[in-house]
């Protein structure tokens, strides 16, 4: 299987390094200033157990041709524009098999390729870029779960997971890959939303006054949104989300925190502005949530970082 990865991020970057490393064929679609440093010093993952350093092959936009059997997208919401223009010589035969956070991306992607093209992911890693450009896995969780949205797409989606039981990350194929999505949906959203608004950890959140309780409602409305768009969130799941999103003396916080404090765009309007919007429409109330997406939709506002839901802006 000839795999193409756009971008070399924390997700991109990490999954496809771990790949490399147990054999698989890729190629990294990058931009100019990546690929020039990681031709000339190679991709290095930093993570808890040690370095992985690999020297992957890689194009750049203008090299892209036909002859893959799967594009990993992995981008920022707001870079998923930049990403698709960048595939137009791909070739009509090639599935994409996104990691992206939301649900709106799927719509952009299944009218751009359809919807038997278009397979569903989930990544769940913590992990970010260093300055020196190295991927820093930031925890020890790193896993894929990957799953076919038609029923053609099953073939492949079984053949990417038997690849990846050669690398070293937690894989897991879904028959109910929508449902996965939304359940990671409604976590990121309450713990983006949460760490945002109160510009803290976990941790620091739930030693508050109110921090718990809060947490525990706003995550309820999240999951009465997902019911009511037809995925409810099983029980058992529910459980062990709250238990990570109140744990005492977490260090845990959303990355869209780190973008926010670092004077990033964040993913604001595709986690938090689109569920709520989605709410509205299912007549969902989900005060807490709006409640937290505003001052994020206000400071993007003001800074120029507008960035509306299914017309991503280019980097």
């Amino acid at each position: 299987m000839k795999v193409l990865i756009v971008g070399a991020g924390g997700i991109g970057g990490y999954f496809g390094a771990r790949l490399i490393e147990a054999g698989v064929e890729i190629t990294f679609l990058l931009r100019p200033a990546r690929k020039a440093l990681i031709d000339a010093q190679g991709l290095t993952i930093e993570t808890p157990t040690g370095p992985l350093q690999v020297q992957p092959h890689s194009i750049l936009a203008a090299e892209v041709k036909p002859g893959f059997d799967l594009i990993l997208l992995a981008p920022k919401a707001f870079d998923l524009d930049d990403a698709l223009q960048a595939l137009d010589h791909a070739g009509p035969n090639a599935y994409i098999l996104p990691f992206l956070n939301g649900m709106a991306h799927l719509d952009v992607l299944d009218q751009r390729f359809g919807k038997e093209r278009v397979l569903g992911g989930v990544a769940q890693i913590a992990a970010t870029i260093t300055p020196s450009g190295a991927v820093r896995q930031l925890t020890e969780l790193h896993h894929l779960t990957v799953g076919p949205r038609t029923v053609g797409q099953e073939p492949l989606a079984r053949g990417f997971i038997a690849l990846c039981e050669q690398a070293n990350f937690d894989h897991l194929y879904s028959e109910q890959i929508e449902q996965a999505l939304w359940d990671k949906w409604v976590f990121l959203a309450t713990l983006a939303a949460m760490t945002t608004l109160c510009r803290a950890a976990v941790g620091a959140i739930v030693a508050s006054p109110y921090g718990r309780e809060l947490t525990q409602a706003l995550y309820a409305e999240c999951c009465a949104i997902a019911q009511a768009n037809g995925y409810p969130v099983a029980q058992a799941t529910q459980t062990k989300s709250l238990k990570l999103l109140t744990r005492e003396g977490s260090s845990f916080t959303a990355s869209m925190l780190r973008d926010l404090v670092s004077g990033q765009k964040t993913e604001h309007e595709h986690i938090l502005g689109d569920l709520a919007r989605r709410a509205d429409r299912v007549q969902v109330a989900c005060p807490i949530l709006k409640a937290s997406y505003t001052p994020l939709a206000v400071a993007a506002s003001a800074s120029g970082f507008t960035t509306p839901v299914g017309q991503p802006a280019a980097n």
